[in-house]
């Protein structure tokens, strides 16, 4: 709604401020309750992303970024409690799969090194 400047009605000399009696001690109050906010909720995405690309142990990367999607669609609903369910989810996963994917990398270095070791 477009308004023209000759239609637009602007107070140019507003009325003078008038402080109130010293005697007058009326004062108007508003109380604003706000609800209690909860922590926004941690979806992983990324973490489930990088495991997926990089650390993808026995396809558990995969499975968090499924729960991470899922998580981020029940907060886009407003589903608190289901995206923190399937964030617990991916967190799960996403831990298995970079401490699997670690121990996997450091057992295959130290077997590397037995190996090289022992010929020589």
């Amino acid at each position: 709604m477009d308004y023209k400047a000759d239609q637009v009605l602007m107070n140019v000399n507003p009325p003078p401020y008038r402080a109130l009696a010293e005697n007058q001690h009326s004062v108007t109050t508003t109380v604003i309750t706000l609800a209690e906010t909860a922590a926004p909720v941690r979806d992983h995405f990324l973490w489930s992303i990088f495991n997926f690309a990089c650390m993808n142990f026995c396809c558990l990367g995969f499975v968090a970024l499924i729960y991470s999607v899922k998580a981020r669609d029940r907060k886009v609903l407003g589903d608190v409690d289901g995206s923190r369910h399937y964030a617990s989810t991916a967190r799960s996963f996403n831990i298995a799969a970079t401490v699997l994917t670690v121990l996997l990398g450091v057992i295959y270095i130290v077997l590397k090194i037995t190996v090289l070791s022992t010929a020589n």
